[in-house]
């Protein structure tokens, strides 16, 4: 690990304002994944602002309904909260799918959205990869790719956002709330934090350097079934191969409404728009599943190793919306 100087960060002020000051500082909470990036060389900050003791660490209330998550609050609390049980039960299960309970019990919602990708590439420094070391090349495109993207990626980057966590939040519409250097507030869609790759994967959110999430805002709880399903290599801690995060709300046999969110298939949480679109006012029926699917998949590419993907997104978004439709309503 390369030396390094640290300062634990009394108010949000001095946390943004020692990131922003210098390029090669980050901050650090959990730590969970970028210690461990530091451990191999991949990140090589030379100063840590630790925000872990920043009043950040509860949730309340909104007065629309809603509730509004601490960057802080760690994910173990956040799946174990009861409002989050009874009104946004995808989130608790995505959280659950996530990770062992050890980490849960350190990671932080803050740094789990902004967790790094686990492109083996990209953890190997004698490969080249374009995300560590722009221009360097994408050794995953001919390479070994069966965890890698096959929506939304690039002929620079064909690496997948890992967290479960984000895609839950992608399907329940969260905002993520920022506070920047200067003082100044602002209010992203999560669909709107993440960057997809394009020329330049080393930039991964829409983030400036020293900003810093403060808070996830949920809206009122949507009508309808929450689900998320995880497909995974095994049952125990494990990234997904595919992940499903879907609120439907059918009654009567048909589909009034429906989010759609998928997981390990793209640089980012991805929000399937068109499969949406193509549910709604539908019967709900395997026959509409079946379309939703070929809509939230059409466009995607297999780099050979992880062909298997496509197929396995389609069937797995089929089933999640068929357990949706016909599991009672609340």
């Amino acid at each position: 690990m390369m030396p390094f100087t640290y300062e634990r960060a009394s108010n949000p002020a001095q946390a943004t304002g020692a990131v922003a000051a210098n390029p090669q500082a980050r901050f650090i909470s959990g730590g969970t994944n970028l210690l461990d990036l530091m451990k191999l060389e991949i990140e090589k900050p030379d100063h840590l602002v630790d925000i872990s003791r920043l009043p950040m660490a509860t949730m309340q209330d909104t007065a629309e309904g809603g509730l509004r998550i601490g960057a802080q609050v760690r994910n173990s609390d956040l799946a174990a909260d009861s409002r989050v049980r009874s009104r946004y039960p995808l989130l608790s299960q995505a959280l659950l799918a996530g990770a062992s309970g050890q980490i849960r019990n350190k990671a932080s919602t803050g740094g789990n959205l902004l967790q790094r990708t686990r492109c083996p590439y990209f953890y190997d420094p004698n490969m080249p990869c374009n995300k560590r070391e722009p221009g360097a090349g994408c050794s995953a495109l001919e390479g070994h790719n069966r965890m890698n993207a096959v929506i939304g990626a690039s002929g620079d980057c064909i690496s997948v956002h890992p967290s479960d966590m984000a895609v839950a939040l992608t399907a329940l519409d969260a905002t993520v709330q920022t506070i920047m250097p200067d003082g100044q507030t602002r209010s992203l869609p999560i669909t709107e934090l993440y960057r997809l790759p394009a020329t330049t994967p080393h930039i991964e959110t829409q983030l400036a350097q020293g900003e810093m999430i403060v808070a996830v805002t949920l809206p009122p709880a949507p009508p309808g079934h929450q689900l998320y399903r995880k497909v995974r290599d095994r049952a125990s801690y494990a990234f997904a191969l595919v992940s499903v995060a879907v609120v439907m709300d059918a009654e009567g046999g048909q589909v009034r409404s429906a989010r759609i969110a998928l997981g390990g298939i793209a640089p980012k949480p991805w929000r399937a728009v068109a499969a949406e679109q193509a549910l709604a006012g539908q019967q709900a029926a395997a026959r509409s599943y079946s379309a939703a699917a070929e809509a939230a998949l059409a466009g995607a590419q297999g780099h050979g190793g992880n062909d298997f993907k496509i197929p396995l997104a389609k069937r797995t978004l089929q089933q999640a919306l068929a357990t949706a439709a016909q599991t009672p309503r609340a």
